[in-house]
């Protein structure tokens, strides 16, 4: 993170936000809130049992956003942008749909920008993410979970088609801010960071689909440095499903129209029971992910488990402390 001289509250910022266009500004306040987003660690996940001799693991540490998660990245840059273009003039409110990690990031931000926000989320979301989301004064609508995760984005859809004098909405489905956000600088500082520690680029990616902006903002990132490098898309069951990612290739399945289908090479899949012993593995060595997390991280060890592929990176996408409600770490391995 780059250091910043002393501004007075009076003042603009003539830098750009992370993620964002050069003539984009923030109110100088919550310079260092939005600062604080992006370049985070890039882990060396050790399991010397399950890498074949000479090959290496990466994940970047996405915990470390001031929001916890990933999804820092994304509403950052779809947010600033629409703020910049003057979308919430007279009161109109941010609308989104959410599973809960866009939500927070939404809520966060909406509150330091001074922008109402409304967010449409099942109502099985964890209490933690709940509860993280009205901390910061946003208005929730909580879908039956019955319904789906799909049918929450389709109630946030119909309120913005019903409503556009009182919301702008967001849509991280279709917005190409989200991926844009990530060919920019998940994409970027994960071939910075991996040519610091290996000297080489990586020659695979492993990530899930949640809204798509990852897989597709950091593939065609590295696709653009390293061509032939291989992206593994992580496949979760129907039901009970994972947190945050979107069982892809069923009958009726909802495709977010920002996933770049064609940058996925092969798709792995994974259960909640692997999901959930890979974050207690990870925990066990000082890592403390949510469940997309260990699924990444199975599925990753999979993917080494050939040999074919020297340096392999994927992501953590969030801090395992917003699973706790969800008795996720209840049991625990004996190794």
């Amino acid at each position: 993170m780059r250091a910043t001289s002393p501004i007075s509250s009076s003042t603009r910022l003539e830098t750009p936000l992370p993620g964002a266009e050069p003539s984009l500004v923030a109110p100088a306040p919550i310079e260092h809130l939005l600062r604080s987003v992006g370049h985070t660690p890039l882990v060396e996940l050790v399991f010397a049992d399950d890498l074949p001799a000479g090959v290496r693991l990466f994940a970047k540490l996405e915990s470390c956003n001031p929001g916890a998660s990933i999804k820092d990245r994304p509403v950052l840059r779809m947010l600033s942008r629409a703020h910049a273009a003057g979308r919430f003039k007279g009161g109109r409110r941010l609308l989104d749909s959410s599973s809960g990690n866009a939500g927070i990031a939404y809520a966060q931000f909406g509150a330091a920008f001074g922008i109402g926000v409304t967010l449409v989320v099942p109502g099985n979301a964890s209490r933690e993410r709940l509860e993280r989301i009205r901390a910061h004064g946003a208005e929730l609508v909580l879908t039956d979970p019955i319904e789906g995760y799909d049918h929450a984005v389709m109630t946030s859809r119909r309120l913005a088609q019903d409503h556009p004098e009182r919301y702008w909405y967001s849509d991280q489905y279709s917005n190409d801010d989200n991926w844009r956000a990530h060919y920019e600088t998940t994409g970027h500082e994960i071939l910075e960071q991996t040519q610091q520690a290996t000297g080489g680029l990586p020659d695979a990616f492993i990530a899930g689909v949640g809204t798509g902006g990852t897989l597709t903002g950091v593939g065609r990132r590295l696709r653009k440095h390293a061509p032939d490098v291989h992206i593994t898309a992580i496949v979760p069951e129907i039901f009970p499903g994972i947190e945050g990612l979107k069982p892809l290739g069923h009958p009726g399945d909802f495709v977010p129209e920002i996933l770049a289908e064609e940058l996925i090479d092969h798709r792995i899949e994974i259960t909640i029971d692997q999901a959930v012993a890979m974050c207690q593995r990870l925990a066990r060595r000082g890592l403390f992910v949510g469940p997309s997390s260990g699924a990444y991280v199975h599925a990753a060890l999979e993917v080494a488990s050939s040999g074919r592929y020297k340096t392999l990176v994927t992501v953590l996408s969030d801090s395992g402390e917003r699973y706790g409600s969800t008795g996720m770490w209840e049991t625990s391995l004996d190794s």
